[in-house]
């Protein structure tokens, strides 16, 4: 992303990083007060007691054969990333010797039929426990599949047996979900309070499903500890979590760097990418600043794994708009070395494949498209895991949540709210005939007078 790499024109100079010096150590300090008054609690989350959270995962261990998890955003895609990332992708396909004992691990995450009806088809319900999360216990999509769900379990295994089967991550005093923990009896674990859902991940919405399904929770925020202490210092050339978020915010601001691609270079990888993407942009896409300027702010994230999206994306990465940014991150050292088997036949295409290992294919292939996007001038950086542990994905979590909440002091934006999101669910419950909403359902029915096309099922006219 350097001018020294990629040049003058489209990359960035010292001088620029440097010019943010006093604005860094202003959002540094408004973070550390707010640390310290206790209004930024994902900070310290690392250090944390688990101990409840060890002994629910352990009970759910020893008494069921099926975990399901129903959220949707910050409730699921935390938790899908931290499974995805630190066990096998055909988890489930194991044997229970094989998963160390563990459930099999479902997410219930949209209000698809198809797929709510299909998941509900293929487990066996008495011997599952849905873990449902929701803070406020509105959200209409996890609290409609919790109710289809708790209608099965009661109709099938009666109210007081259906009871074991639930277990809630919720508000630790507010809200629906918590009302309906104290009225039916149901388990629970908290959501601290102030931690919004992208970044609660390092909360009993990330940390529960991990532990059930046999990951490592303290390796995980011991890694994360281990980026808080790297992300201390209000300089901005020793803290990568303030570097990486103002280059992508120069990148954004002075270069017309609108879209920000995240390239990873393992499969287990991939959704922490979808996790990422929630978090820059339901953080950063904002109307208004803190004092009500418009200003339209935020970089559009986007996920690809390589070298799958080699084949699909980089085209336009290397020859489209200069509207980009790509960060690869790559993995020093995979769980299993994979031999190419050597080819006999002299001159055979493939013959130079041999030897070699599908480790270092998928390294050098990594590192040729860096340096062919930094060869056409295309803003690039890479972050390098030493391997997939629960450590180091533990650190690399952590370090997007402090570089996220930093550019939004750059952007002079509120990264913790999510007005635009709050506006679709007000329509959604007017339409739902939720009371109190009959003025927006008023303002919906004229915005849709206007006539709109229907495809007909096919053989229908």
């Amino acid at each position: 992303m350097m001018a020294d790499a990629i040049g003058d024109t489209h990359g960035i100079k010292r001088s620029e990083i440097d010019a943010l010096q006093e604005r860094v150590k202003a959002i540094d300090r408004e973070l550390k007060n707010r640390r310290k008054d206790g209004t930024l609690p994902f900070f310290d989350l690392p250090y944390q007691d688990i101990k409840d959270i060890i002994k629910a995962a352990d009970e759910i261990k020893d008494g069921f054969e099926n975990f399901v998890l129903i959220g949707i955003g910050g409730s699921s895609l935390g938790p899908k990333a931290l499974h995805a990332a630190l066990n096998s992708p055909f988890y489930n396909q194991l044997t229970k010797k094989k998963r160390k004992g563990c459930p099999k691990i479902y997410f219930l995450e949209n209000i698809d039929p198809d797929g709510l009806t299909a998941l509900l088809d293929a487990i066996d319900i008495k011997k599952t426990i849905f873990n449902v999360i929701t803070k406020s216990g509105t959200t209409a999509e996890t609290m409609a599949n919790l109710l289809i769900v708790r209608e099965r379990l009661n109709a099938e295994l009666g109210k007081r047996e259906a009871r074991r089967h639930l277990i809630a991550t919720t508000d630790p005093k507010k809200g629906t979900l918590r009302r309906l923990v104290e009225k039916e009896g149901y388990k629970s674990l908290e959501v601290p309070e102030k931690i919004g859902g992208r970044f609660s991940v390092l909360t009993a919405v990330g940390l529960l499903p991990a532990a059930v399904a046999g990951i490592d929770i303290k390796g995980l925020l011991e890694g994360a500890a281990y980026m808080d202490s790297l992300t201390r210092s209000d300089n901005i050339w020793e803290n990568p979590a303030y570097m990486k978020a103002g280059l992508e915010y120069i990148a954004a601001t002075a270069k017309g760097r609108n879209i920000t691609v995240m390239m990873s270079y393992a499969d287990a990888l991939s959704v922490i990418g979808e996790w990422f993407c929630q978090l820059w942009a339901e953080s950063l896409g904002k109307r208004m600043t803190i004092d009500g300027k418009v200003v339209n702010a935020g970089q559009t994230p986007v996920r690809a794994i390589g070298t799958n999206d080699q084949h699909s994306q980089i085209q336009l990465y290397m020859e489209g708009p200069f509207d980009k940014t790509v960060t690869f991150i790559c993995v020093e050292k995979f769980q299993n070395d994979v031999l190419l088997p050597r080819i006999s036949e002299d001159g055979d295409a493939l013959s130079y494949l041999g030897g070699h290992t599908i480790n270092e294919l998928i390294h050098a292939e990594g590192f040729a498209t860096e340096l062919a996007l930094t060869k056409e001038g295309r803003p690039n950086c890479r972050i390098t895991l030493s391997e997939i542990s629960p450590f180091t994905i533990g650190a690399l979590l952590y370090m997007f949540e402090v570089q996220t909440a930093f550019a939004g002091g750059l952007y002079n934006i509120d990264p913790f709210d999510q007005p635009g999101v709050e506006e679709g669910k007000r329509m959604t419950y007017a339409m739902m005939g939720m009371p109190g909403y009959e003025e927006k359902k008023k303002e919906i029915q004229e915005m849709v007078k206007r006539e709109r096309l229907t495809i007909p099922p096919q053989g229908r006219e």
